[in-house]
């Protein structure tokens, strides 16, 4: 995939050549407050192949281990910086150095639907069921 980089950015990276995601690094150090929110440009550029959309991830180690969770759709056709917003859900302050991974790029296929709109919808198994309403 073609990318471009502003001056001090990271190129994304797999630590695996099997993983889903390709690391997304920060080009500053920076902190996220508890409870609070801090916004990070990559300074990532990239050129999706057709029919693929960007999706970033949060990282499962900091989604596990201190509570940052990230997540954001890049569409097709956008060439501008990766932005990424962390959420802190602690009651501490994360801090990031310069150079460490906080999000991480998986690009998946996208079917392009149009929307139609009907007065019903088709019958299926579960129906209007609400959240948890096949059991534990």
């Amino acid at each position: 995939m073609r990318y471009t980089l502003d001056e001090g950015a990271y190129a994304p990276e797999r630590a695996h050549g099997t993983d889903a995601g390709a690391d997304l690094r920060t080009p500053v150090g920076f902190s996220v407050p508890p409870y609070g929110a801090a916004v990070v440009d990559t300074g990532v550029h990239i050129e999706l192949p057709a029919g693929t959309s960007g999706m970033i991830k949060s990282k499962s180690g900091l989604n596990v281990k201190q509570s940052i969770v990230t997540e954001g759709v890049i569409d097709e056709g956008y060439t501008g910086s990766i932005v990424c917003k962390l959420y802190n859900h602690s009651g501490e302050r994360v801090y990031f150095d310069r150079g460490d991974k906080i999000a991480q790029l998986v690009v998946l296929p996208v079917l392009y639907v149009d929307f139609e709109r009907v007065d019903e919808l088709g019958e299926t198994e579960r129906g209007s069921n609400g959240f948890g309403s096949t059991g534990r």
